[in-house]
């Protein structure tokens, strides 16, 4: 594709802005370990919280959602279930505050407040710090095989896709690498507002090039409905064979059972919290844990509606215009490159380069959260912790330095081998999340679940994930499974198999061997006040201190996770009717988004005050 001379001087222009904004804010990186890794809890909450959308609002993840949203219309919605999307809601609710209670650097340092300094505790840290390694590198490989497909469709040099992500890493790299977090974020919000007005654009190019009828004629009958029954229901056979083709590919025919399943899985893994990457270090990073929590519900609020004005934009016109092109590759059609497709033929110059700068930034954003957040493992809780708990802070941050580099030589050399984003997204979602899921909700909610309980759970869960999908794969009843329905076997089979393992290993690891120290039991119970199976623990406490109070909010979280859900769901559909130019359903949805944000109101952030000086009053009593 040519690009126009206007187009890459504003691309060069951005790319070099932010490299000179990240360098010069980097200064405040080098103080202390704090400074580099959280922004030495500084940062407003607001702030905090358009860098994590901004690390969200991937290109990889776009160009999902693109090819998501011409596939699937707006039934669409549900399936980014699978990382889950509604995570951030629990976090919101409650686990972002349980989180930040802690007051500590990493998940893996969190280890220590719940299981202690013994042989399970050491286990447990070993074992967290490895899988944050593995899930940081996954995201990596994810990100760098969607930047080089975008690059290479629209970057005017002839270069391969692999080549196009290295050049981009290497650029992002300078600052990430340099400035630490607080670099980071500040880098992220600039990028954010940038990526937020091009996306508006979009979905006003859109509105104004195609009109409701226009679009009816080129997608099937039922496209634009939401809701769905057992079947999708959604049949392209006469306008794009290769998308039937996709469906069945996919798994999704049956897709209100798919739907059910993403809720179920969902569940566990929003309720075990953040999976130790940029997610969890933006939590840790907040003032105190009411702005945890603020910080989580604002997540969803900023990147929602400009993330789907440019998805839904970027589909409608393809959709459109593009339908003879795509029919013309047949069943090789690649729908991951639906989005650059799109931008390349109806977006015009000027904001061409203003919107690919934006991607660019989505990119750096989420490239740059996740290599930022990996150095502390390494750091922290494995060089400062076990090797030299005396050095002086400038060595801590220098190794950073070289953590961080070598995570960006490893992920390079596993994203080079990469074929597809979705094959990469499908692996994280089904498998490693199933190893992380029942060690990480147990930790929380049941006070006898010990170190060595979760270290050996994890193990498990983790080798399972690896090895148990060609080895299920081959087995007479699922091949017989899956050539008479429509089903997704990592969702619907290697998932709750995976958890399954992985829950065997943390009961007999937990139940084999003995509690962990009781005052750490009772030191934590008082730090963070979880609800749940405490009642031991909870008993000790009271007799040291009869003023204790319970958490006593299980039944309000679990009605405001509900309120929510509902909420975050009509903050992705408000922008898509609206593109769409359906206007009564916008307003209905409008009134859904009002109705449900007074609840939340009343129900979760007046009490968040509340929570929290009950919980000082609770930790202070141990003083």
């Amino acid at each position: 594709m040519h690009l126009h001379a206007i187009d890459i001087a504003i691309i060069v222009a951005y790319l070099v802005s932010t490299v000179v904004i990240g360098y010069w804010v980097s200064h405040r990186a080098s103080q202390s370990m704090q400074n580099y890794f959280l922004g030495g809890n500084t940062m407003p909450w607001y702030m905090l919280g358009i860098s994590n959308a901004s690390g969200m609002f991937d290109i990889s993840g776009t160009m999902l959602l693109v090819y998501w949203m011409f596939v699937y219309g707006l039934k669409s919605v549900w399936i980014p279930w699978l990382w889950p999307t509604f995570n951030q809601i629990f976090l919101m609710v409650y686990l972002s505050a349980w989180l930040r209670r802690s007051k500590v650097m990493t998940g893996a340092e969190w280890i220590k407040t719940r299981f202690g300094t013994g042989r399970g505790a050491q286990l447990s840290h070993l074992i967290v710090v490895i899988y944050a390694f593995v899930s940081i590198i996954g995201f990596f490989s994810y990100a760098f095989k969607g930047i080089g497909k975008f690059a290479q469709t629209f970057l005017p040099w002839h270069l391969s896709a692999n080549e196009y992500a290295l050049i981009l890493i290497g650029i992002t790299a300078i600052y990430v690498i340099k400035g630490g977090m607080i670099s980071v974020v500040i880098t992220e919000v600039v990028q954010f507002f940038i990526l937020s007005i091009a996306s508006f654009a979009v979905g006003i190019i859109a509105m104004a090039k195609v009109a409701p009828d226009m679009l009816h004629r080129v997608v099937p009958a039922g496209w634009d409905n939401i809701f769905f029954g057992w079947h999708l229901n959604l049949d392209w056979s006469t306008l794009l064979p290769a998308a039937n083709t996709k469906i069945a590919q996919d798994g999704y025919g049956l897709f209100g059972f798919f739907v059910i399943m993403l809720l179920f899985k969902g569940i566990p893994i929003s309720a075990a919290g953040p999976a130790p990457n940029y997610d969890m270090q933006r939590v840790l990073s907040a003032k105190d844990p009411r702005e945890a929590s603020m910080m989580s519900a604002w997540v969803n609020i900023v990147l929602t509606p400009p993330r789907y004005f440019l998805v839904i934009g970027l589909t409608v016109l393809a959709a459109a215009f593009y339908g003879p092109n795509l029919r013309a590759m047949g069943t090789n059609m690649d729908f991951e490159l639906v989005l650059p497709y799109a931008l390349g033929r109806f977006v015009p110059v000027g904001l061409l380069g203003f919107l690919i700068a934006g991607l660019l930034a989505a990119f750096m954003s989420n490239f740059a959260a996740t290599v930022n957040a990996a150095p502390p493992y390494f750091v922290n809780d494995i060089y400062k912790r076990f090797i030299n708990p005396y050095a002086s802070p400038k060595t801590y941050v220098r190794l950073s330095y070289l953590a961080s580099f070598a995570v960006v030589v490893i992920g390079v050399a596993i994203g080079w081998k990469v074929t597809s984003v979705n094959a990469v997204v499908v692996w994280i979602v089904s498998g490693l999340w199933g190893g992380y899921t029942a060690s990480n909700v147990l930790k929380w909610y049941w006070w006898r679940f010990n170190g060595y309980g979760y270290f050996w759970g994890m193990i498990i869960g983790i080798a399972s994930a690896l090895g148990l999908p060609p080895i299920v794969a081959q087995v007479p009843f699922v091949k017989h499974l899956l050539a008479t329905f429509s089903i997704n076997m990592d969702i619907v089979i290697i998932f709750p198999l995976v958890v399954g393992i992985s829950l065997i290993g943390c009961l007999l690891g937990t139940l084999l061997t003995k509690p962990e120290d009781e005052a750490v039991l009772k030191d934590f119970y008082r730090r963070v006040r979880p609800w749940g199976f405490w009642g031991p623990i909870l008993k000790k406490v009271l007799a040291e201190d009869p003023g204790f109070k319970r958490n006593k909010d299980f039944f309000r979280d679990m009605f405001n996770i509900a309120v929510g859900i509902v909420w975050q769901v009509s903050l992705v559909a408000l922008p898509l009717y609206i593109v769409l130019q359906e206007y009564r359903r916008a307003a209905i949805t409008l009134g859904i988004i009002l109705g449900t944000s007074a609840i939340l109101k009343f129900t979760w952030f007046d009490h968040l005050a509340v929570r929290e000086v009950e919980t000082d009053k609770a930790a202070a009593g141990d003083k």
